[in-house]
């Protein structure tokens, strides 16, 4: 069953165009997450979806109830939705207790107040918080208030219920503790969400199924798994991951994989998309994919090493010849790495050739070093394809 449709939405403030016909559906038990950078127009889909923004064009359909026809005008009020709205601040009444705060929207509703006191109980129980109801927000911590926003979100038994960053309030520690309690709350009580995040590992972490937006349309659309593993775009492959980038040009088509020169290397990958020999591409490398001294794989780069980082779980490697314009290639181990020349080894698997595109500022390399000049050291001739002669390239 669907439970909500948007159609060709667009959405202007002023003369600025932020949704520009975006389409979309939620099955009844789905969590869909709306990421995207800033300026993505994610937000803006959520509130317009909640009836708190008006569209310019489009339907809006909540069940079987269209809630909002751009041909005709028509709009429902967002009181009259019926849809759990968690907002960023949470928005929960100071002079209020917690099950007050959880209550009001039955109050609204005029439901009996026997009846409002149990089904507030019995929401505080499931959230954890059946000792807590007569205090007051700011008696509570970060994460206890933010269960108290879910709650009032939910107590009503909405068809759909809408976060807004609900995690964003946290600090990293809490966050990743919360992340999975509000997944399996949503699929222990069977809700149908839609969350916004610009936070990918929250994204994945929490959803059935993601929608990347991009400068007001969807980019690509998919499972965690798909969007991670099958990126169809350089924004998606950028957004998705922590990635090494190299700016290179396909020399080669072959059984299914691309040979990707650069101005002193040479890798191979897969082409992600229809290209051609003499386009120009980027290979993007996850980061955790880059192996060190690994010598059975003939797909692989030379490089110093500049400095590592112990993380505790494992180490971080910076990897970048002393020219200032020279790329820094990153890479994690469990086991600390000497100082000198290191053999970074590459999957060709897990390389992918993408077409080059531009990409906004916010998608710089995570590691915080500008991307410009891409020139590494090079390798030992690498000319054959990894797995001819019954190299099977593992």
């Amino acid at each position: 069953m669907t439970e909500l449709t948007v159609e060709n939405l667009h959405l202007d403030y002023g003369t600025n165009p932020v949704l520009k016909g975006v389409s979309m559906q939620l099955h009844k038990g789905e969590v869909v997450t709306l990421l995207g950078p800033s300026g993505s127009g994610k937000t803006t889909l959520l509130r317009a979806v909640a009836g708190l923004e008006g569209p310019s064009k489009g339907r809006i359909t909540i069940g079987n109830r269209v809630v909002y026809e751009g041909t005709t005008g028509e709009e429902v009020p967002v009181e009259e939705r019926n849809l759990g709205l968690v907002f960023q601040s949470y928005a929960l009444w100071p002079h209020m207790t917690i099950s007050d705060n959880i209550g009001y929207p039955l109050k609204l509703r005029k439901v009996p107040s026997a009846e409002i006191k149990q089904r507030v109980q019995a929401v505080l129980d499931q959230l954890g918080l059946g000792h807590l109801g007569q205090r007051y927000p700011h008696q509570l911590s970060g994460g206890q208030q933010q269960r108290v926003a879910i709650g009032r979100g939910l107590v009503y038994n909405p068809p759909v219920l809408l976060l807004d960053e609900p995690l964003s309030n946290l600090d990293a520690k809490l966050r990743e503790e919360a992340r999975v309690f509000l997944r399996r709350l949503i699929v222990d009580l069977g809700l149908s969400a839609l969350m916004v995040t610009h936070d990918q590992n929250e994204a994945m972490a929490i959803s059935d199924r993601i929608l990347l937006l991009n400068n007001g349309v969807i980019e690509q659309q998919g499972t965690p798994q798909e969007m991670y593993g099958t990126p169809k775009s350089l924004f998606t492959a950028e957004f998705m991951g922590s990635n090494n980038r190299l700016n290179g040009q396909i020399s080669e088509l072959k059984d299914g994989y691309a040979r990707i020169q650069g101005s002193s290397w040479t890798l191979w990958g897969k082409p992600v998309g229809d290209l051609s020999i003499g386009q120009e591409v980027t290979a993007i490398i996850r980061v955790e994919q880059v192996k060190l001294n690994e010598t059975s794989e003939e797909n692989y780069l030379e490089l110093p090493l500049l400095t590592k980082m112990y993380l505790g779980s494992h180490w971080e490697y910076l990897f970048r010849e002393s020219d200032d314009n020279s790329p820094v290639l990153r890479a994690f181990g469990s086991h600390q790495q000497h100082d000198g020349q290191c053999r970074l080894s590459m999957p060709m698997d897990q390389v992918l050739g993408v077409c080059q595109g531009v990409i906004p500022c916010s998608m710089v390399s995570r590691s915080g070093y500008p991307r410009e000049k891409q020139s590494v050291t090079p390798s030992p001739p690498q000319g054959r394809h990894p797995r001819e002669n019954g190299d099977d390239g593992e």
